[in-house]
């Protein structure tokens, strides 16, 4: 007789690959597809979301989970059946009209956003936020009753499992005390050596794009199964067999769309070294979340690109495609460029100090506006005053305040606080992987990137979601996620 378990296994590959088209279409609508599109591609996406919803949430489930359970199960196998469970419970919260109604709504909201962002008009996107958030309230709430936790939490479990705010707070809340002084101390030390200029433009779109592959394809990513495009927003999309990313430039400022493409080189890198075979469509197979996600793009953009040893080996490469000639193009004066801090307005440009910040306004606000305590209306002034303390900065407009980012407007809530988690998680990894591999750093000055991928491939990569964030964290590094060597990796970069 068919085990409980491998019926289900079926059952799983099937919405595997259902999400993997929703990628795809998610990818096309961010890069190809024409704006007169827009409504029939909500109807596609709401409808596959659908269909993806009713697997996962089909009547029979919890009873098929429960025999599977009884079942004598190989490890991974029992590893599977838990990330089935967690993702029955996320599924079976919600009835199958609002999925679909937010799928929808996100699709109309993406669309809006664009032009907002374009005219800095925060006001022209609400009436598409408005209804898309207080979906997401709905969402929250339901999901935070059947998983017994605070909404807030239960938006943070679906991008990092096992993710809670109060855990998040007791990181960010030292971390936002350390910063500003830390900020002041990096700063000085600039005044008193300041980073050369970075050299006149234009850079041609063409060039940075060959730059751009050129770069890829060192780091290791494999083209036969993945390409670069262009979108308002970067991001890495599709699946493991199919990697899709996405870059945006900027010819007055090379090094942006160069440390995008990387950043998202990273995301990619990690989709390719999950399991295959019998893997490859289970949730086991699957990254961890998206701390252990955003510590694969950063480690290679922060720990990585930035690093002396492989801006040794960069320099010359960056030099060549722009025809660089002069002091400004030497490779101390790219690596001083590269670890310059500069508070500014864009996250995605952001420098590894001030980063932090970004992340932690973001959650803040996104955390005030899920449970009700701050309106809409006021996102734009709550997001100058949030940059205004840490970074004593005020935005110009809602282009570069809080319409910067596409997460919000797409659905994405409850993403952001990864995204610092995942820079301390990228820290400890690099850390572990240079005690792991004593050339590591002589390797990298000579764009040998492939020993370190190796040594990620069997750290993390491999293992799926075999564990928790903790488990693998632990199992790579001997601990778990340690705010100290973040800030031990600051004070040695930027206060040598």
């Amino acid at each position: 007789m068919t085990r409980a378990y491998d019926r289900l296994e079926t059952r799983f590959h099937q919405a595997s690959v259902i999400g993997d088209a929703l990628s795809m279409l998610h990818w096309d609508m961010a890069t190809m597809m024409p704006d007169g599109s827009a409504e029939s591609r909500a109807e596609q996406i709401a409808v596959l979301r659908g269909l993806h919803h009713q697997i996962l949430a089909a009547p029979d489930l919890p009873d098929l989970l429960d025999a599977a359970g009884a079942e004598d199960l190989e490890d991974w196998e029992r590893a599977n059946l838990a990330e089935m469970r967690r993702d029955w419970v996320h599924a079976a919260a919600l009835p199958p009209a609002l999925v679909e109604a937010l799928a929808r709504a996100e699709a109309a909201c993406e669309m809006a956003w664009r032009e907002a962002r374009a005219n800095a008009d925060f006001p022209a996107v609400l009436p598409t936020l408005r209804p898309l958030l207080g979906l997401v309230r709905e969402v929250a709430a339901i999901k935070a009753e059947r998983l017994g936790v605070d909404p807030y939490d239960a938006l943070l479990d679906q991008y990092e499992p096992g993710g809670r705010a109060a855990a998040i707070e007791a990181v960010f809340d030292p971390l936002e005390a350390f910063l500003p002084g830390f900020l002041a101390e990096v700063l000085e030390a600039q005044r008193r050596n300041p980073p050369p200029a970075a050299p006149p433009g234009p850079f041609p779109v063409e060039r940075q794009r060959a730059l751009g592959i050129e770069m890829m394809t060192r780091l290791g990513f494999d083209f036969s199964h993945g390409r670069l495009d262009v979108s308002h927003h970067p991001f890495c999309g599709g699946h493991a067999e199919d990697t899709r990313i996405t870059t945006r430039y900027d010819t007055a400022d090379y090094a942006s769309a160069l440390l995008g493409v990387i950043h998202e080189t990273g995301h990619a890198l990690y989709e390719f070294g999950l399991p295959g075979g019998r893997w490859r469509h289970q949730p086991v197979g699957r990254a961890r979340g998206m701390v252990l996600h955003e510590s694969q793009s950063l480690l290679f953009e922060m720990q990585v690109a930035r690093s002396r040893p492989f801006v040794a080996f960069a320099a010359p490469l960056i030099r060549a495609a722009f025809d660089g000639a002069g002091p400004d193009w030497t490779e101390e004066a790219q690596y001083r460029r590269g670890i310059a801090v500069s508070p500014g307005f864009i996250r995605v440009e952001a420098d590894e100090v001030t980063y932090p910040a970004h992340v932690i306004i973001r959650t803040r606000l996104e955390r005030a506006l899920i449970a009700g305590t701050m309106d809409l209306d006021d996102l734009p002034t709550a997001w100058g005053e949030g940059y205004r303390r840490l970074l004593g900065l005020t935005p110009p407009d809602d282009a570069v305040g809080c319409l910067q980012d596409i997460h919000w407007y797409s659905g994405s809530w409850g993403y952001f606080p990864t995204y610092t988690l995942g820079a301390m998680a990228a820290a400890q990894l690099f850390d572990a992987a240079r005690r792991a591999l004593p050339e590591l750093e002589a390797g990298l000055a000579r764009g040998e990137v492939r020993p370190l991928l190796d040594w990620l491939r069997g750290a993390i990569h491999q293992r799926g979601s075999s564990g928790s964030t903790a488990e693998l964290l632990t199992a790579a590094t001997g601990r778990p996620l340690d705010p100290a060597v973040f800030v031990a990796h600051l004070r040695r970069r930027y206060l040598p």
